[in-house]
This record gives structure tokens, C-alpha cells and sequence, in this order.
């Protein structure tokens, strides 16, 4: 494989098993990438990736998605947390479905967890240099705002880097990538709205101004972020990954059977376009 070549991973939530399928096909052809940079979603299923576990990225939800252990609203309402930090990053990793921290860890693979900086409104970008770092920026790259609690991190407070940096190109170029793999969660139609609720949101985050206003333009950054992915397309400096057609699963899916179909259709799709990849990353 080219060395130029780069890995970029949007989140989604639950859209991410699209990913997750798409990774599963490359992990079996033994297809590795020099660099990785992953939002939300994408990170947990970069993770999984450097650890040679692509599997994990549909077991995991598909065991827990109905365990309130795992996600409870009544938690986010009493807390304000819907998933549970504590048995998704150390029961299921340690006990349930066990993590395999070794293989992780001794991967030759560089993998940037993106975040957002809470009081600066700015993404914060986080490298896979210690298994520690690396679950904490985790868990802070798919804490979404409104439903989670803010990460401590290098004594700053982070949160989903979906908000700032939703489909990270931009930073893969400037680590010095000349190609991308980019894998997307929506189809190429798609733009994203405004919110609507924006004196809720400059409630709710009035002791964090940058991150209320980051929050209400994250629609601006990511329409022009997938303008860059179409431009990078045309050029042939990047090879894209989208669904088809709106996936079947929401963000917070709770159907067992949408999050496997999901998980399907990115395999299928890494099915398809194998051959056309490989011909792009030689």
C-alpha cells in the first residue's frame, strides 16, 4: 500500500455499524492503513480495528443495545449520561467481551481519536500513544452532547469531536497524506440541517460559550467538510465509502435486527468496491 494513504472515519452513532462492516472486509483481506483518523462512532470502530477485533464493533451493541446497563434513558434523566461510561469501557472490554488490549497495543498503526475542547470550542486531537490515553479519548471522541457528561483529558474537558471535526480530512492532509479512504455513514445526497433548539443549547452549555456556538454551526463545517470529500473524490485523492440509500438504523437504534443489517450492508459494499479500492491504494 501506498504509505501516503490515509483512513478517515465519520461517526454517526448506530450508523457507524456501516463502518464497522466495511472494516470487518478489510481487516479479512488483511488491509491495513499507516494512518487512521476517527470520530465518535468511528473511533470505537477504529479501535476495534487495530486490535484485530472488527467483529466486536456489532457484537458489543448488538449483545447490549436492550441492557440498561449499556443505554438507559431513565439514566440520562436521573445522571445525565444515557450510556453507561463505566460497564462500556470496563466490564465489556475486561469481562463480557473481552478486549484485546496486547494486539492493540503493539500495532504499527498511528490512530487520532478526535475530540472537542469544551471551553475553547476547537477540536482536540488525541494520538493511540498508551491503552489509558487511548480509552479516554475514546470515550470522550463518542460522548455525545446533551446525553453526556464532559471527559477530563491533559487537563482539558472534551466531548464528541463530531462537533468541530465531523469528518476529519482537513487534519489528514496536514499530517501529510496525500490519499484518503474515507468512510462515510449518510449517501452522498445528504446535507445536514441546523438545530433548531438554540436558546436550549446556550442554556444547557451557558458556562461554555465556544462550545454552545460550535455546537449550533456543526452543520456549516460538515456540509463543507463532504464539499472537500466530493472535490478530493474527483481529483482521484480520495476513494469514498457511502451507503447507497439512508441506512436503516438511528443513532440510538434499539432493534437487534437493524443494527445486524446495518452491519451487513458495509460488508456487502466492502464486497463490491475490494477490487476498485485495492487498484486506488496501489
Amino acid at each position: 500500500m501506498n504509505n501516503k494513504t490515509a483512513l478517515v472515519l465519520e461517526g454517526g452513532g448506530f450508523r457507524g455499524l456501516y463502518t464497522a462492516g466495511i472494516l470487518h472486509r478489510f481487516s479479512e483481506n488483511n488491509l491495513e492503513f499507516p494512518f487512521i483518523i476517527a470520530v465518535s462512532m468511528g473511533a470505537s470502530n477504529a479501535t476495534n480495528y487495530l486490535a484485530k477485533q472488527t467483529q466486536r464493533n456489532l457484537d458489543v451493541p448488538y449483545t447490549f443495545v436492550n441492557d440498561k446497563r449499556y443505554m438507559s434513558y431513565a439514566r440520562l434523566l436521573t445522571g445525565g449520561a444515557l450510556f453507561g461510561i463505566d460497564f462500556i469501557f470496563v466490564d465489556i472490554p475486561k469481562k463480557l467481551i473481552p478486549f484485546d488490549f496486547k494486539t492493540f497495543t503493539e500495532s504499527k498503526q498511528k490512530l487520532i481519536y478526535v475530540t472537542t475542547d469544551c471551553c475553547l470550542g476547537k477540536p482536540y486531537y488525541v494520538l493511540n500513544t498508551s491503552m489509558n490515553e487511548s480509552f479516554k479519548a475514546l470515550e470522550a471522541s463518542t460522548s455525545l452532547p446533551f446525553v453526556s457528561k464532559m471527559v477530563p483529558l491533559h487537563n482539558r474537558l472534551l466531548l464528541d469531536g463530531g462537533i468541530t471535526d465531523p469528518i476529519p480530512v482537513e487534519k489528514a492532509m496536514e499530517e501529510g497524506y496525500e490519499k484518503l479512504v474515507v468512510i462515510l455513514t449518510q449517501p452522498k445526497e445528504f446535507r445536514k440541517k441546523a438545530i433548531k433548539a438554540k436558546r436550549l443549547t446556550h442554556m444547557i452549555y451557558k458556562k461554555y460559550p465556544q462550545l454552545a456556538e460550535a455546537i449550533l454551526k456543526r452543520h456549516i463545517k460538515y456540509n463543507k467538510q463532504l464539499d472537500l470529500v466530493e472535490q478530493l473524490e474527483a481529483e482521484g485523492k480520495a476513494f469514498v465509502f457511502r451507503p447507497n440509500f439512508t441506512l436503516p438504523v438511528s443513532r440510538t437504534e434499539q432493534k437487534k435486527e437493524k443494527l445486524k443489517e446495518t452491519f451487513d450492508i458495509g460488508c456487502r459494499q466492502g464486497d463490491v468496491l475490494m477490487n476498485k479500492l485495492l487498484s486506488f491504494l496501489d
